[in-house]
Formats: C-alpha cells, sequence, structure tokens
C-alpha cells in the first residue's frame, strides 16, 4: 500500500512540473500519425492499383512489359519496408542519405526532423497499405468488372465508379489499425531526434530518474489515444454500413400490377386479407371454368 502511495504521489510530482511537455509530445505522436497514415494510404491506394491493372497475351509487349517492371518494383519496395524494422528505416534514411549524397540531401533542423520522420512513417504505412488495397480489390466479385465491361465502361471508371469504393470500405478496419499502429510505432523515431510521447518520457526520465512513475503516465496517454482511435473508427464502419434495416417501397406500375408492391403505411393484416381475397377470386374464376367446360357456357354469359 505504501507503494501504491509513493507511485501516485510521484505520478502527480511528475504531470505537475512536466504536464505541458506530456501534452507537447501527445500532439507531434498525433500530428506525424495522422499526416503518414494519410500519405500512406495514397501510397497504398497508388501502388495497389497500379498492382491490378489486367495484363494478358493479347496486349502489346512494351505494355506487358512496363507492367512486369512496375509490379517487380512494387513487390521489391513492399517486400523491404515490410520485412524491415522502421526505426532501421529512420537510420537509413536520415543518415544515409546524406552519407551517399555526401551531404547534398540532409534533413536539418527541427524541419528536417519532421520531414525525415514523415517520410519514414509515410513509406512504412504505404507499404502495409499496398497489400491491403490490392486484397480489397481482388475481393470484389469479378462478375462486377465483367458487367462493367460489358456495358462499356473502360478500366479507369470500372475501377472510379465500382470496385473502389467497395474496396475501400473493405479496406476502413485495416486503415484503422495501421493509425493505431503508427500511434505507438512514432516511438522509434526519438533515433534521429524527434520529439514524440516517448521521447518526452526518456527526456523527463533523464532528469529526475522517475522512470516508472514516468512510464506509467506514458502507458495511459498511449493506451487513452488508441481507444479513442478504436471508437472513432467503430463509428466510422458504422456510418458507412448504414442502417440494419431498410424500408423498400416501390412506385413501379408493373410491380403494383404483379402483386409485389406492398405499401409501408399498410398493416401485415391488410396485406393478408389482400392475399386471401385474391386466392378467394382466383378459386371462383377456376370454378367457373370447370363448370362451362363440363356443362357449356350459359346463355347470358354468350
Amino acid at each position: 500500500m505504501d507503494k501504491l502511495t509513493k507511485l501516485i504521489t510521484d505520478i502527480d510530482k511528475l504531470w505537475g512540473a512536466y504536464s505541458t511537455a506530456y501534452f507537447t509530445g501527445i500532439r507531434n505522436t498525433l500530428i506525424l500519425a495522422v499526416a503518414a497514415t494519410l500519405a500512406g494510404c495514397l501510397i497504398g491506394l497508388l501502388c495497389g492499383v497500379l498492382n491490378t491493372i489486367p495484363c494478358s497475351k493479347q496486349d502489346h509487349p512494351a505494355k506487358r512489359f512496363f507492367l512486369k517492371l512496375l509490379r517487380a518494383l512494387i513487390r521489391i519496395y513492399v517486400e523491404v519496408f515490410r520485412g524491415t524494422p522502421m526505426v532501421l528505416q529512420a537510420v537509413f534514411i536520415f543518415y544515409g542519405l546524406p552519407y551517399f549524397t555526401d551531404g547534398a540531401v540532409a534533413f536539418k533542423g527541427m524541419s528536417g526532423i519532421w520531414t525525415a520522420s514523415l517520410l519514414v512513417v509515410s513509406i512504412n504505412t504505404g507499404a502495409y497499405m499496398a497489400e491491403s488495397v490490392r486484397g480489397g480489390i481482388i475481393s470484389i466479385d469479378p462478375g462486377q468488372t465483367e458487367g462493367a465491361k460489358a456495358i462499356g465502361m473502360t478500366h479507369v471508371q470500372t475501377m472510379v465508379n465500382v470496385i473502389m469504393p467497395q474496396a475501400l470500405r473493405n479496406i476502413i478496419p485495416q486503415i484503422g489499425n495501421n493509425f493505431i499502429i503508427n500511434v505507438k510505432d512514432t516511438s522509434v523515431m526519438f533515433v534521429i531526434g524527434f520529439v514524440e510521447l516517448f521521447a518526452t518520457h526518456r527526456n523527463i526520465v533523464g532528469v529526475n530518474l522517475l522512470y516508472f512513475p514516468s512510464a506509467v503516465i506514458e502507458m495511459v496517454a498511449y493506451l487513452t489515444l488508441t481507444l479513442l482511435a478504436s471508437f472513432g473508427l467503430r463509428w466510422l464502419e458504422r456510418r458507412l454500413d448504414g442502417d440494419d434495416n431498410y424500408e423498400l417501397v416501390s412506385e413501379d406500375s408493373l410491380a403494383m400490377s404483379a402483386g409485389t408492391y406492398s405499401h409501408p403505411n399498410r398493416s401485415p393484416f391488410e396485406e393478408q386479407s389482400r392475399e386471401y381475397n385474391k386466392n378467394s377470386l382466383d378459386d371462383e374464376a377456376r370454378e367457373r371454368i370447370r363448370q362451362e367446360l363440363k356443362y357449356g357456357t350459359p346463355k347470358g354469359d354468350r
């Protein structure tokens, strides 16, 4: 109990002295995560669409060569950035580009650190989103593509108007998952000097040596951010799904004459009564025809 009391006291002391620094770290983390997720989605969308361009033996050899080369480059990009840690990617981009260009390409000052961090997280996110977009596109029923071509749509029109709206809805959970991962993985950007939430924690601990109380504050902050992101994404998914129940109202004269129209203001009892009367009339008509075939048509009906 004494340890818990001491922990609460230390947390209160840290928060009172460094709350502004913690909030600055939270702000930087959110800005980087949101911007990098959006940029990564655009990169992944471009790679996924290019990777699914149809190619057949009837196409021109130059087109087939270009598409195969493009797919090979996208595959290399995806495998490299999905198969290596983000912390090493940050080191290679931040320190490697100036090394190989003799300082011609260098990230100087805080603006350079922001640029390098955004570049690293965006490229890493794009590698994951490329496969998510490709999977979302190929998950759509091929019959929809064939139907679009049958009515004269080009490949671009089919992708924009038919395939992509459905594919984007399918990959929204993956976009949210990548955003939550980015909120946490931006913590590795401290290796290039980016001051986000985890770097703030390291700086504060270096001053007062209260490592565990500061880690508790960090844990609560990260958990709060990820939970809010999860709730927001669930809300967005429900909005995109629409209502669970739909009321179909048809004003088509053919539908009404065929007996398939059901007015929304009528009760089920009225519909059942109408169906019962219809069946009764059908039975009377059949009985009348049977009598005419057996005894002939009455004189009054000739």
